[in-house]
């Protein structure tokens, strides 16, 4: 049995039994979390001095493209229907070869676990089963608890999108996740759907179904296009053949066109919803389906998505999916012919879509999310010391708006440390960093893309 004893941090465990503790300990057996409180004993642990420390639990991504992060930088004027279905879609991914897929995986989750995220959906174009197979290398190699979502290959926009009759790898798929995925505990396994903005409704049913059969998550693309009157008609009908299959183990990625009562009827069914505030207003998905949400009485989960474009840091998607959702709030008041007198949404609010709901999204919510006994140690730990985040007089609000990756001090996956003192652990760090360069530009060199 190996002990980690975490001792004298301010915990915010996010369990709402067991709230905040000042000077207060976590222990941690085997990579489970045991016991949460004050004075605690461990003989024999590994002891972790959290003191000037806030310790939570790990963020969640529920939804990140990470192979794209050897092309990071290219994408910030970038339109969704315009260039990134033209360049990403229509020619980038197809070029992936399987290093490429493992090269990206890896620096994406590791810049995932040194920002302080310990569990991601990795929403994948995988072109064959080799390169499946290398980007669930990558996950393992950098430590990150992930959903490897097995989606539509990336190397034929035409055969994969829009009205496509082509259902996913079926066989490719039943062959991974018995070899890969079921006996790794860091790993299971998502599929990535188009749904029926983008395929068939025969083909939308039948990759469903397939998801439910494999006991996978399913997460959709669905109701982000910027111009809807030319890609769904006049009136955008929603989750349409799908409409009577919704359940929980159903993720909507975006969701931005749906009505109030399609949320309404989603979150009804249990259905999850994954905002990326900060990609969806660029690319012009449309206003974040948070508001919607909330309305409904559910609560969205953050995410990413496309990392070519931003940077992996959660925090930042905490911080612009919350403002913009205040915005939208206090609006409303104010056309109201009042004043603004007190916020709505909190920070505690998107503390937990980036944590608990990320986790829920996942199907995940009995094993991550909060700092609960029972539940795996997916920790970080935030310095308060620093003439930045001094003096935390609030926790929550000093995570929310006042830290930055650079003051993560310790992140644990599993119980295991993978950043300590701030600095990754992981050696392949410097070990593939030339050849993850190198990838990049042969990528965006064989693409030919002028940036300029």
């Amino acid at each position: 049995m190996t002990q980690t004893h975490i001792q004298g941090g301010t915990v915010v465990s996010l369990d709402p039994e067991i709230g905040e503790l000042d000077e207060a300990d976590v222990l941690i057996e085997d990579g489970e979390i045991v016991e949460i409180g004050r004075g605690l004993s461990a003989s024999n642990a590994e002891e972790i001095d959290a003191s000037d420390h806030i310790v939570l639990p790990g963020f969640v991504d529920s939804h990140i493209h990470l192979a794209q992060t050897q092309v990071r930088g290219i994408a910030g004027n970038w339109s969704l229907m315009g260039e990134y279905f033209d360049h990403m879609l229509g020619n980038i991914t197809g070029l992936y070869r399987p290093e490429d897929m493992y090269l990206g995986g890896l620096f994406g989750a590791l810049e995932k676990l040194y920002t302080g995220t310990t569990t991601a959906l990795d929403w994948s174009y995988p072109n064959s089963l080799e390169h499946a197979e290398r980007a669930v290398d990558a996950l393992q190699d950098a430590g990150l608890r992930a959903v490897y979502t097995y989606g539509p290959p990336g190397d034929d926009a035409a055969t994969w999108w829009f009205d496509s009759d082509v259902g996913l790898p079926e066989g490719q798929i039943r062959e991974f996740y018995g070899e890969r995925i079921s006996d790794d505990d860091l790993l299971s396994l998502g599929l990535g759907l188009r749904g029926p903005d983008f395929c068939t409704d025969e083909t939308a049913r039948g990759d469903l179904e397939l998801a439910r059969e494999l006991d996978a998550v399913a997460t959709l693309h669905m109701g982000a296009a910027c111009w809807p009157s030319s890609v769904y008609g006049d009136d955008y009908q929603g989750f349409g053949a799908i409409e009577d299959m919704l359940g929980p183990d159903v993720n909507v990625a975006h969701g931005n066109h749906f009505s109030q009562e399609d949320v309404d009827h989603a979150v009804e069914q249990g259905v999850s919803f994954s905002a990326t505030p900060e990609v969806e207003m660029q690319m012009g998905h449309g206003i974040p389906v948070t508001g919607k949400v909330l309305e409904a009485g559910g609560r969205p989960a953050w995410g990413v998505d496309v990392c070519s474009d931003i940077s992996g840091d959660m925090a930042t998607q905490m911080r612009i999916g919350l403002q913009v959702q205040r915005m939208f709030e206090n609006q409303a008041i104010l056309e109201g012919d009042s004043a603004v007198t007190e916020v709505q949404t909190t920070a505690r609010d998107t503390l937990e879509m980036a944590t608990i709901e990320g986790a829920r999204a996942l199907g995940m919510e009995d094993e991550i999310g909060s700092l609960t006994p029972g539940k795996r140690a997916d920790i970080v730990m935030i310095r308060t010391d620093d003439f930045m985040t001094a003096p935390c007089h609030d926790p929550i609000q000093t995570v929310v708006f006042q830290s930055d990756p650079s003051h993560i001090d310790t992140v644990l996956v599993d119980g295991e440390p993978v950043k300590r003192d701030g600095e990754l652990r992981n050696p392949l760090v410097e070990e593939e960093f030339d050849r993850f360069v190198a990838s990049g530009e042969r990528l965006l060199d064989e693409a030919g893309l002028d940036l300029e």
